[in-house]
């Protein structure tokens, strides 16, 4: 067999290697903050400190997440779209989120004002105190048309459960009462201590208290069950209302558009080698009961129009939005 010569045979065991951060164009030459803006403990925070991890490693530089919440995360959102556009500060949370700020009159910002780097998608559920009557969703529907004014615990406006909510109350034709928390970690915690009997949030951010009893889940905002490793299978939401659309929630980060050109190239090429095949990423989404979704670009932006569609007519139908959708671009969905 011919030998290559030693100039060649290093260009091909590099060219083999994976890409390292001496490979990327962007070289941070500082800690990069990844805002949250939901309270510490949440689906978004818990996804936000699994990538920053894995971004450190890739880049060989910090990247810093710090809470701020408040509005239903559009403080944090807001700060991270008045920081310098240069690559540093990048913001994280659901799609649906920052794609009905402007429909809700929150932030003048919508989802293609950024781009977008998902992770995870994730699975809203409704679970309640053990303690509660309810064994099963539909005994919650029933009390719910009998006694509107059930507590509701959720991360706010516009957050994940409160997107479920108003698809129950605009499909089951219900009202409820909206108890809201600055993330949903709180929200959680306040069903679990009895302040409230009902949390509607996201699997991720209740998996661990229902695997220690201390909720009950009673459906879930999927097509199919729902398995969460450790308890078993929670029903789909479908059982009880089957003509109730389920659309993907993901979850990821976020820098504005105009952000300079050798940093989006850089994390293109991170998320399309690292994140794609991380391992911590796809060991938290089974544990938590999230679909393992890196995806990027224009594949998720189209992806995400699906939710925000959806959310942003469901708050303009239930008088909830300061401007109507179509002002904006989003179009009814169906039409």
């Amino acid at each position: 067999m011919k030998k290559l010569a030693p100039a060649l045979f290093a260009a091909a065991a590099l060219a083999a290697m994976p890409a390292t951060a001496q490979d990327y164009p962007w070289k941070p030459s500082k800690p990069v903050t990844i805002i949250v803006p939901w309270a510490a403990g949440g689906s978004t925070d818990q996804m936000a400190r699994v990538v920053a991890n894995e971004l450190e490693k890739a880049l060989n530089q910090k990247f810093v997440v710090v809470n701020q919440p408040g509005a239903s995360g559009s403080i944090g959102t807001k700060n991270a779209l008045e920081a310098p556009h240069d690559g540093y500060t990048w913001a994280a949370g659901a799609a649906s989120d920052v794609g009905t700020y402007k429909v809700l009159g929150f932030l003048d910002t919508m989802l293609p004002d950024w781009q977008v780097y998902f992770a995870v998608a994730n699975v809203s559920t409704v679970s309640v105190n053990p303690s509660t009557p309810y064994k099963d969703f539909g005994d919650l529907l029933k009390a719910w048309k009998e006694k509107p004014d059930i507590p509701v615990a959720t991360a706010g406006l516009s957050s994940a459960g409160h997107n479920l909510m108003e698809l129950i109350a605009a499909n089951a034709k219900i009202k409820y009462k909206h108890v809201t928390y600055d993330g949903g970690n709180p929200a959680v915690i306040a069903t679990v201590s009895g302040e409230t009997p009902v949390v509607a949030q996201l699997l991720v951010e209740m998996s661990e208290m229902i695997k220690a009893k201390r909720l009950r889940p009673l459906a879930a905002l999927s097509p199919k069950p729902v398995t969460l490793e450790g308890y078993g299978e929670i029903p789909s939401i479908n059982n009880w209302l089957p003509n109730m659309p389920a659309p993907m929630n993901y979850f990821g980060i976020w820098v504005p558009k105009d952000a300079p050109a050798e940093v989006i190239k850089t994390m293109d090429m991170v998320w399309d080698t690292k994140i794609k095949n991380s391992e911590a990423l796809k060991k938290y989404a089974a544990q938590r009961s999230a679909i393992f979704t890196p995806i990027r670009g224009e594949e998720a932006q189209a992806e995400a129009k699906k939710m925000i569609d959806l959310t942003a007519w469901l708050y303009y139908d239930a008088g909830k939005a300061k401007i109507s959708p179509d002002t904006v671009g989003i179009k009814r969905p169906g039409t």
